[in-house]
């Protein structure tokens, strides 16, 4: 609701609105980085002082200001100085954020190898060498940005010099930055009667290029807020952008959690990555004296049909672009018949790329919240998940390597860390070399085979070990996850936090402790005093049918009357889905007919292609999940 005239705001009218005020804060953004985008200006934001020795705020707009770095808005506009400030807090992040990624080009265009595809072990020595934290840097990096300049090589006919000229001048997103206004510009406040509510208050233009300050009015937005913010939180203010005509609030809040911590676990949840079973699951528990046992049999996450549609959509994505540059070197920049054809091509573009981004993002936090909720129930206060940052898949043909190169294992890390944190839960990376290779109670070679319940299907799913006293035998990935979670029971003291990020991880294996993470076999137990106390009871030799042979009664129209055979319900006409399919009772079959996503309302999910182990929440009665998120 605009305050100065009391007129209520349509959605589009206030998209209207913050896309001007962002257009302005846009347009100071790129003039600043015009001007400061090199090495010079860079190293001397980055290196916390200025040039009289006094150590730069941590804001960047202050930062910027200390500096001298001005920004101003175009001539004839007229802004307050909290929009300079949201300009320069914008450009100031920018320009800090790319100061690593200069590092890091720096290191390897210095080290360049003979074959940029392929290094060798010393070219690799060399190139981590040269990067400042290189040693602990993932592979992949350093491959992304030796790809990168070898393109610009490939076009330019030379290396580039820095990665200034690699990437040029970064695209300014349309967004406001709140964060870096006080009082007179925006306020946010929760509502006194209702926690689930709070009201925005920010000025914003009432025309494209307001000439004066009468142009500016202050603007009332009420915003719902969602269950995963305790109603003890502090909200700050948010960072305002546009999707379409659809104004998005990324709202920060601040309250108080458990303290997480490196050492002193006892009980531990592992998981293992994997391509179709996307997540598996399940804990160990240290003992006094040292032994590591399994607590349970563990879990999986599988989405192989989610995973399936977004390598379809991924398939769509590239046949549309290969279609798209087509017609772009049809066209040539002449008026060409085929212009229409090609905007088409481009918002179905945009389309693929949304859905691709939302089925990304929902499973991530799907997978994120199934893995914490593992925890949860265990009562485990550390998750130890596998490194896989540096693995690039080869080997198995374009299809399956592209497809595990895509997966959101980054997100859900990601997301798992967010969550777990609500929780007082560590969420640490260990290394993953041999967690799929070894034997988990006798660290012997492991020989996979064919999974025995699906002997028709190919791969190499069941793992045995051949050591004649062990003899353990089960799915690798139920393996794999043994070996990171007894990993990391036994390294959790070379836990270290990374003071940029604040992530947990465990660098290095040691050969003493590696040695000493096995599992001890738990011994089978029988519950039931099975000894023969009498004689057999008699078996018929002929069983009873299946179906009784009296002819059943005819079906009556309502929900009323005397049962047909067998277990059919009156009021049923259809079979349940699960009837048709070989699946167990927590999994959530594919529809037949059109996808229709009810598996959140089913309790099974939140997508009917994915199938996860429930936790085993009988076990502490007492303990409920936070959904504990808001982005």
């Amino acid at each position: 609701m605009d305050e100065k005239t009391g007129e209520v705001l349509t959605q589009a009218v206030l998209a209207e609105r913050i896309g001007w005020c962002s257009d302005l804060v846009a347009g100071m953004v790129s003039v600043v980085l015009a001007e400061r985008w090199n090495s010079r200006d860079v190293k001397v934001l980055a290196s916390g002082v200025d040039e009289v020795g006094r150590n730069l705020p941590s804001n960047a707009w202050m930062a910027l200001r200390r500096l001298g770095w001005s920004a101003a808005p175009p001539e004839g506009v007229k802004v307050n100085d909290r929009i300079v400030r949201m300009a320069q807090e914008q450009a100031g992040r920018a320009l800090r954020s790319v100061k690593w990624r200069a590092d890091v080009d720096l290191g390897m265009l210095a080290t360049w190898p003979a074959d940029p595809s392929k290094r060798t072990p010393r070219e690799w020595d060399q190139v981590r060498a040269a990067i400042c934290g290189g040693e602990h840097l993932p592979s992949s990096i350093i491959k992304a940005r030796t790809r990168q300049a070898a393109t610009f090589a490939r076009a330019n006919g030379c290396l580039p010099v820095d990665v200034f000229e690699l990437e040029g001048t970064p695209k300014i997103p349309r967004m406001l930055l709140l964060a870096a206004c006080d009082g007179q510009q925006a306020t946010i406040e929760r509502s006194e009667t209702d926690t689930r509510q709070a009201l925005l208050r920010l000025q914003l233009p009432t025309r494209p290029a307001p000439a004066t300050y009468r142009d500016w009015t202050w603007v009332a937005c009420p915003i719902a807020l969602p269950p995963t913010v305790p109603a003890s939180a502090v909200l700050h203010l948010p960072t305002l952008r546009l999707a379409g005509d659809t104004v998005r609030a990324d709202l920060a809040y601040t309250h108080a959690v458990p303290k997480a911590h490196r050492t002193g676990h006892t009980v531990a949840l592992g998981v293992d990555w994997g391509l179709n079973t996307l997540l598996s699951a399940g804990t160990v528990q240290l003992n006094g004296d040292g032994r590591i046992t399994a607590l349970g049999a563990g879990g999986q996450f599988r989405a192989a049909g989610v995973l399936a549609k977004q390598h379809r959509l991924r398939r769509l994505s590239e046949r549309l672009h290969t279609k798209s540059k087509h017609y772009e070197r049809l066209i040539a920049g002449h008026d060409h018949q085929l212009a229409p054809k090609l905007d088409v091509l481009r918002s179905e573009i945009q389309h693929v790329s949304n859905r691709r981004s939302s089925l990304n993002d929902a499973l991530a936090w799907a997978a994120a919240r199934w893995a914490v909720d593992q925890a949860i129930a265990a009562r485990a206060t550390v998750i130890y998940v596998e490194d896989l940052r540096s693995m690039e898949a080869g080997g198995m043909g374009r299809t399956l390597n592209t497809r595990l190169s895509q997966q959101v294992r980054g997100q859900i890390a990601d997301r798992m860390r967010h969550l777990a944190t609500e929780q007082g839960i560590a969420v640490v990376t260990v290394p993953a070399r041999n967690t799929s290779k070894l034997c988990p109670h006798c660290l012997t070679p492991l020989r996979h085979r064919k999974a025995p319940d699906r002997p028709t299907l190919t791969g190499w799913k069941w793992a045995i070990c051949p050591h004649q006293d062990c003899r353990w035998q089960g799915d690798r990935d139920h393996g794999a996850w043994r070996r990171i979670a007894a990993r990391g029971l036994a390294h959790q003291a070379t836990t270290v936090t990374d003071r940029t990020s604040g992530h947990m991880a465990i660098r290095t294996v040691l050969d003493n402790l590696e040695a000493n993470s096995v599992l001890t076999p738990t011994p089978k137990t029988s519950r039931k005093d099975r000894t023969k106390t009498g004689p057999t009871r008699p078996r018929s030799t002929r069983p009873a049918p299946r179906r009784r042979r009296a002819p059943s009664p005819a079906r009556l129209r309502g929900r009323v009357g005397q049962r047909p055979e067998g277990h059919a319900h009156t009021d049923r006409t259809r079979l349940p889905r699960a009837a048709h399919r070989h699946q167990g009772v927590n999994t959530i079959s594919t529809p037949t007919t059109g996808h229709r996503p009810r598996g959140a309302a089913l309790g099974a999910g939140f997508h009917l292609h994915a199938h996860a182990s429930p936790p085993r929440w009988e076990t502490i009665p007492e303990t409920q999940s936070n959904p504990g998120s808001h982005s």
